[in-house]
């Protein structure tokens, strides 16, 4: 497929990509171009049976369906490195997520900062706390998250993989956008009853035909696919949706679900193009609309998201990787700390709530408010091609703020990608907090107020002043 000429430049496109690269030019911070290289590495980390899945709120691993990988790729140039890896886990959280950037910074000889790693979200996989994990530990809780001597050992293999790929590091002279609208995949947990009053009932599979019939609402329909290229071959794809990535589940098979079935028949179409998938800012986007949980539905989920995958590719601009530059900027989310969020309740919870679940999200509450308490904030980074940027945003960030990112740079192809640093859990829009989605009552440890604070990390990220 890197020869097709459907991926050759656009001349009625050529202006904008004109544009674009001038803007690079112009970028404050950029850095000229002295030759850029891409590694890419792929690691098995799949879980081990009996381990836990979600953090303990499904059944543990009992068989495994697919593997579960952490796919990545390193740029090289005249400045430090930069990484991106995608992984086939729910969520990584807090020291955990600190320990993937600290030592995959190592491996690719660069700074934590320039690590930005993506939990795909697959509810089959594993939630990593270390911090959680121990408190649940100290208290002789029933409760289990996650398996910190498996989390060790997978993190150092990818990072060994990582290290390994660099001498095979090939020339990038260009990058591509490519985008495609996706059918029939992706719905808002949002929509009105009978009555007028909002639901959020809406989940990653839904039976309801009264559910199911309402309108998508608001999800952001286009996948988008960046690109890098060494001339006329093609090295590597990107490609990023936002829907939660969940067909069936929760029975303790362990899969990549239909994301990782459509990553793994794109790598399959050409093997030449090194191939990952991000998971978008999809806290209240799932396939509910579209998805009644049937097995039939994972490969019918898969084929729908492989077919936008090709559209985007064959939409594909190209034009020269001159400048990359990097933007990171720390987000202070406040926690959730009143009723039974106060820390209190929480220890509370953890030692006494019959449920091991129960205790299981007492411990993830306690371990992100021990880490506010530190003083440590979140990194929100920004990678600017020029032409581009992707951008990584904490936790399960609602949609508006990838469509809002879109918005804020509208000169630019903007890639905004979710769970990053997953300890905030949902970080929901002031509309939806106003509203009382239901989903926030749990998986939420973040203060009323979020949005606004979100939403102006992001316009500096993305250095929207221009």
């Amino acid at each position: 497929m890197s020869n097709n000429p459907s991926v050759t430049r656009r001349a009625a496109l050529g202006g904008l990509a004109a544009l674009a690269g001038s803007l690079a030019g112009t970028s404050r911070g950029a850095t000229p171009t002295q030759g850029f290289r891409l590694a890419t590495f792929s690691t098995d980390v799949t879980i081990p049976l009996g381990h836990p899945c979600m953090g303990g709120g499904v059944e543990p691993a009992s068989e495994v369906v697919d593997p579960l990988l952490a796919r990545g790729i390193v740029l090289l140039g005249p400045d430090r490195p930069l990484v991106v890896v995608a992984v086939d886990w729910c969520e990584i959280r807090n020291d955990a997520f600190d320990r993937w950037r600290s030592l995959l910074a190592d491996a690719a000889g660069t700074t934590p900062d320039r690590v930005l790693v993506n939990s795909i979200h697959q509810h089959d996989a594993p939630v990593v706390d270390l911090a959680a994990e121990r408190l649940l530990r100290a208290h002789g809780a029933k409760g289990s998250i996650c398996d910190p001597d498996f989390h060790e050992h997978a993190v150092n293999r990818v990072a060994a993989d990582l290290k390994a790929s660099l001498p095979s590091a090939r020339p990038v002279t260009e990058i591509g956008l490519g985008s495609a609208p996706v059918d029939r995949v992706a719905s808002n947990r949002r929509y009105l009853l009978s009555d007028g009053t909002p639901s959020f009932s809406r989940g990653s599979a839904t039976r309801d035909p009264y559910a199911q019939s309402q309108p998508e609402g608001v999800i952001d329909p286009l996948l988008r696919t960046l690109s890098f290229w060494h001339d006329d071959q093609a090295l590597a794809a990107l490609h990023a949706y936002a829907v939660h990535p969940m067909s069936t589940y929760g029975r303790g098979l362990v899969s990549s679900d239909f994301v990782g079935l459509a990553r793994t028949r794109r790598q399959a179409d050409d093997p030449s193009v090194f191939q990952m998938y991000c998971s978008g800012c999809s806290g209240n986007v799932t396939a509910g609309k579209y998805n009644d949980g049937s097995p039939e539905h994972r490969d019918i989920l898969a084929d729908r998201l492989h077919r936008a995958m090709i559209a985007s590719w064959q939409s594909t601009v190209r034009s020269p990787l001159e400048r990359v530059s990097f933007r990171s900027v720390p987000l202070v989310l406040p926690p959730r700390t009143t009723d039974a969020f106060a820390p209190d309740a929480l220890l509370d919870r953890l030692k006494h709530d019959p449920r091991p679940f129960g205790q299981c999200l007492a411990a993830l509450g306690l371990s992100w408010q021990q880490r506010c308490d530190s003083g440590r904030p979140i990194d929100m980074p920004a990678l600017d091609f020029g032409p581009a940027q992707l951008v990584l945003l904490p936790g399960e960030s609602y949609v508006e703020f990838q469509l809002l990112a879109q918005q804020l740079r509208p000169d630019q192809f903007i890639m905004a990608l979710g769970y990053g640093e997953c300890a905030p859990g949902y970080i929901p829009t002031d509309r939806a907090a106003s509203e009382s989605d239901t989903n926030l009552s749990e998986w939420c440890w973040v203060a009323p107020g979020a949005d606004p604070i979100l939403r102006s990390a992001l316009a500096e990220a993305l250095d929207a002043s221009r």
